[in-house]
Order: C-alpha cells, then sequence, then structure tokens
C-alpha cells in the first residue's frame, strides 16, 4: 500500500484542526501539475514544516483536479482552511509567481481528502529516518518496504487513541480498492465516508465536467445531484450522482424530472400544470443523456434511479 506524506501549511493545519471538518481541500497554489501518485482511499499524511517536522494527522484520498478558485471556496469553504475567500486568495497569490494574471480568480490543484483526523500536539508523530531537509512537496512511502511499513504502523496505532474505529461501519466502500491494499487497510476504509464536497469533485470529473442533459460546461452553474438523497440514505457513490446545471438539479430534486432505468430523460406534466409553462424543459422529455461516466460502473444504477421514481418523481 503506498501513502504519501505531503508538506502542509501550518495556518491550515491549525484553522482545520479547530474546524475538525468531515473533509479538506489541500489545495496547491499552481493550478498545472497533476497529483498523481496514491489511489483513492490511500492515506495522505500532513506533514509538518521544518520548525515542527512531524506527522500531524492524516485524510484518506479522493481525487484530484483543478479548479478556479471561486468555485473551490464554493464547493469547500471553510474547509479550505481559511476564514474567508479573500484570506484564501492572498495567500494563495502570496505562493504564486504568475500573479500578473488571474489575479482575483486563480486556477489552483485541489487534493480532496475525507474524514481527516488531527492530532494534538503531544502524538504528533516523527518524520520518517530518510526524510530531508530538500523535500518541498512531499514524499512517497509503501508498506511494502520498512521505512513505509514503520510509519503507517505507528498512524495506525495513533488513530486509535481518537475513536476512529468507533465510527460506525459501512457494508461497502465508496472506493475502488486495488490489490496493493492489506485487508488490515482494507478495514480502516470501513470506517471512511466521502463527503458533500468530495461527491461534487467526483461527478464533476466523472462526468468530463459538462451537464448530462444538456451538455453545459460552465463550470460554475454544475451541479452534483444525489438519485437517492442522502438524507434518505443514499450513499455518495458515483452511481448515485449526476452532475446537472443548476435549474435541472432543482427540478430533479423536486420531482419535475426523472430518469429511466435505459437513461432517457423524463419531464412531468406537472411542471405545466402548476407553473403554465416549461417549454424550455419539455423538449428533452424522452430523450437519452447526452454524457454518462465513461465506467460502467460509474453510470447511475438502476436501484437508486427506480427509487427516484417512486419517491421522488411527480409523474
Amino acid at each position: 500500500m503506498k501513502l504519501y506524506a505531503g508538506v502542509t501549511d501550518t495556518d491550515w493545519y491549525s484553522f482545520l484542526r479547530k474546524l475538525q471538518p468531515d473533509e479538506v481541500n489541500f489545495w496547491q497554489p499552481g493550478g498545472r501539475t497533476s497529483f498523481k501518485v496514491l489511489t483513492p482511499g490511500a492515506p495522505f499524511l500532513f506533514k509538518l514544516k521544518s520548525q515542527y517536522n512531524a506527522i500531524g494527522g492524516l485524510g484518506f484520498f479522493v481525487s484530484h483536479t483543478f479548479l478556479p478558485l471561486s468555485v473551490a471556496w464554493d464547493i469547500f469553504g471553510l474547509k479550505n482552511g481559511a476564514d474567508n475567500y479573500s484570506q484564501l486568495l492572498k495567500k494563495i497569490l502570496s505562493l504564486r509567481t504568475d500573479t500578473s494574471s488571474f489575479k482575483t480568480d486563480p486556477v489552483i490543484g485541489c487534493i480532496v481528502l475525507t474524514n481527516p483526523v488531527f492530532f494534538q500536539d503531544e502524538d504528533w508523530i516523527p518524520v520518517p529516518s530518510d526524510w530531508t531537509s530538500s523535500i518541498v512537496q512531499g514524499k512517497s512511502y509503501s508498506t511494502e518496504d520498512p521505512v513505509g511499513r514503520e510509519l503507517w504502523s505507528k498512524v495506525n496505532y495513533t488513530l486509535a487513541k481518537y475513536e476512529f474505529y468507533k465510527k460506525e461501519e459501512i457494508s461497502k466502500s465508496q472506493f475502488v480498492l486495488d490489490d496493493s491494499f492489506s485487508p488490515e487497510f482494507r478495514k480502516v476504509l470501513t470506517h471512511v465516508r466521502t463527503g458533500q464536497g468530495a461527491f461534487r469533485i467526483i461527478i464533476t470529473d466523472a462526468y468530463t465536467r459538462k451537464c448530462a442533459i444538456t451538455g453545459e460546461k460552465t463550470l460554475p452553474v454544475l451541479e452534483a445531484a444525489h438519485i437517492k438523497p442522502f438524507a434518505d440514505s443514499g450513499p455518495y457513490f458515483i452511481n448515485n450522482g449526476i452532475l446537472l446545471r443548476s435549474d435541472l438539479h432543482k427540478l430533479f430534486d423536486s420531482g419535475y424530472m426523472t430518469l429511466t432505468k435505459d437513461y432517457r430523460i423524463e419531464i412531468s406534466r406537472k411542471i405545466k400544470e402548476e407553473f403554465e409553462n416549461g417549454g424550455e424543459y419539455y423538449k428533452y422529455h424522452g430523450k437519452n443523456m447526452i454524457v454518462l461516466p465513461q465506467r460502467s460502473m460509474d453510470q447511475p444504477r438502476s436501484d437508486f434511479i427506480e427509487w427516484h421514481n417512486q419517491h421522488i418523481y411527480k409523474g
């Protein structure tokens, strides 16, 4: 199993340790370099800067993407590690060299982490023996190697102190686990849940940043719709979500629109009956969704669609 120790901004860490959120955006000030080190579900450790030189906690990797700062703020808000948008923007620009362009809304890298745990000072873990001062961004480790195995053992032991394993287990992980994950770590992931912000990110990227019905690509108006709502025990799985333009999302959640199991769109007659309008939406009735996730396992699941038809759709 791979894990990664990322050099962590002290202000970001301190702010979020007080907040104790269910997910975080471990942002990168530049918007060019992809993060491809970890597979979903793998541990991302918070390596505090040189004055502390310790591991101060961790989160579990969900995905990496690039977003305009305004969109990242809309999705994660305080979970970006700042009190407000202006403060975050100032921080980002102080770390960039290309401040002459996109000053008001720069594109940043977003490493999305779920279920973060922030250790108290007395539980900080010393950095591994092979850590050097020349490491600027971070370093990957493997539990196949002695150093990585020892590091994960210490982290895993510390997690138990934070009642991490007292969380209610879920029957099926939302992460697709490869063979590198040990049985012990698979047990860890039964306690890990994807949050709302992470859900929006993975849905947005699964649908290649296009509305599933209209093909609209204007990112600020695209939203991740649950098929079976979270309030009704709908999970944050990709196959329980659709990327929709904001007005279509409202119609879907309100029952004025639904899907069939073969991904055709149905528009309720109630729009015309209740609002004496709806021409903009009836043109989609009977048509297939034009965008679907590439992987069949990520496409809307039939039982979630059936639930929406029975419990939400007005007919």
